[in-house]
């Protein structure tokens, strides 16, 4: 993939310059110290420390090379985590000009799918809150398509009509672990995007790790091709003028989930409904819900869990200030042959934040964040099941 992605940036140079845009945010925490993941804690938030931390630091290169082809990249850097610098996206448009009422558009690379109505800034964040909800935090870990989606759109203004539609059907590869964190980790609450190639850790739990057991490592690749087999997924996007939007998806990475490399990582055969909506409730406040239910599926039904999860938001805006305030709930249960690892999890969160533009380029925001949640396994490392988790932070964001 990086030749594809190196040859096509090589072509773009010299058609015009790039456009550049990038945000970097720097965060005050104060959290408790329930180890994060990422430290082999059992802890759901990306901090477990309190200080001055490296929330975001990204860079965005745009370029049109023609009327029909344009290059969208994003770099990431993280100053936590296994790997501190790469790419979090990587994709080319096809989008060409047409006269007709339903159209035709095209995306390859490596990207999301358009599953996601709370992130919809720059980079994959979200406008609203610095800590994502369950479902989108689990997307930005464990999800991204290396491959082809195509699409039909149809404008309503072109048809003089409220509604617009848009139809998407995507193939890839190099997405068979997905489902190795929620299934032992459970689902977390973060703002950290797994880089192409990164590595996501997690608490050394024994019934993963025992080579008399399963004998998986205690991290995962997510962006590994595993099983030769290529995954797919479908989507519908319906709009009301501007103020009603609608986004269905059916995702199933097809994934054989006997496969095993020689890193001991499964393919994790893993389906799943995803429902986002938004409301436009006045000029300034809109309503977001979103809502996944689905499936996931390691060895010979060694591991297989059900996991359902949503969020309610909330946005009002004035002037140059943002109030947004979210609600997530999220479950995981199992409906395996081996009792001696548990997968079953479940939580709930509230956060409530406040963003305050000083400018186009800066940015101040302060965000109070709760959850509460039950993951059985924390007991094979000798941590209490339940536990309660609050972290602060307050944003200085710089972007431009």
């Amino acid at each position: 993939m990086k030749p594809l992605f190196t040859a096509a940036l090589l072509i773009c140079l010299p058609v015009q310059a790039a456009q550049l845009s990038g945000v970097v945010q720097t965060a005050l925490v104060s959290a408790d110290d329930s180890h994060s993941w990422q430290n082999d804690g059992t802890g759901l938030l990306r901090h477990d420390d309190n200080g001055i931390a490296l929330e975001q630091s990204l860079i965005r290169l745009e370029q049109t090379l023609n009327t029909d082809f344009s290059l969208d990249i994003v770099a990431n850097y993280h100053a936590d985590g296994e790997q501190h610098l790469g790419l979090t996206q990587a994709l080319l448009q096809y989008k060409p000009l047409s006269a007709g009422t339903v159209k035709f558009k095209a995306r390859a690379g490596f990207f999301y799918p358009q599953m996601s109505l709370e992130n919809l800034d720059t980079g994959w964040l979200s406008p609203y809150h610095y800590t994502q909800s369950a479902i989108n935090s689990w997307l930005g870990e464990e999800l991204r398509i290396a491959g082809l989606e195509m699409s039909l759109y149809s404008p309503g203004r072109q048809r003089r009509s409220p509604w617009s539609w848009e139809l998407y059907v995507g193939a890839f590869r190099g997405n068979d672990p997905l489902g190795t964190l929620i299934s032992w980790r459970g689902l977390a609450l973060h703002d950290r995007q797994s880089l192409h190639n990164d590595r996501v850790e997690f608490a050394p739990y024994p019934s993963v790790v025992d080579p008399s057991r399963i004998n998986h490592p205690d991290w995962v690749e997510p962006f590994h091709e595993i099983d030769g087999k290529t995954g797919g997924y479908a989507g519908l996007h319906l709009s009301y003028f501007q103020r009603f939007e609608l986004r269905y998806y059916f995702y199933d990475n097809r994934a054989n989930p006997l496969a095993v490399n020689a890193q001991r990582l499964y393919a994790w055969h893993t389906r799943f409904h995803s429902l986002a909506t938004s409301y436009q409730l006045t000029a300034e406040t809109k309503f977001i819900a979103q809502w996944m239910q689905g499936d996931t599926e390691m060895g010979p039904r060694g591991v297989e869990a059900d996991f359902d999860a949503w969020y309610l938001l909330l946005t009002h805006h004035i002037a140059q200030h943002r109030l947004s305030l979210r609600l997530d709930r999220f479950m995981v249960r199992e409906d395996d042959i081996w009792p001696w690892d548990y997968n079953d999890s479940d939580g709930r969160a509230l956060t409530l934040s406040w963003r305050y533009d000083l400018s186009s380029q800066w940015q101040l925001g302060l965000e109070q964040h709760f959850n509460q949640s039950t993951v059985v396994n924390r007991a094979t490392v000798g941590e209490n099941m339940d536990t309660e988790q609050n972290q602060t932070l307050a944003i200085v964001q710089f972007r431009w």
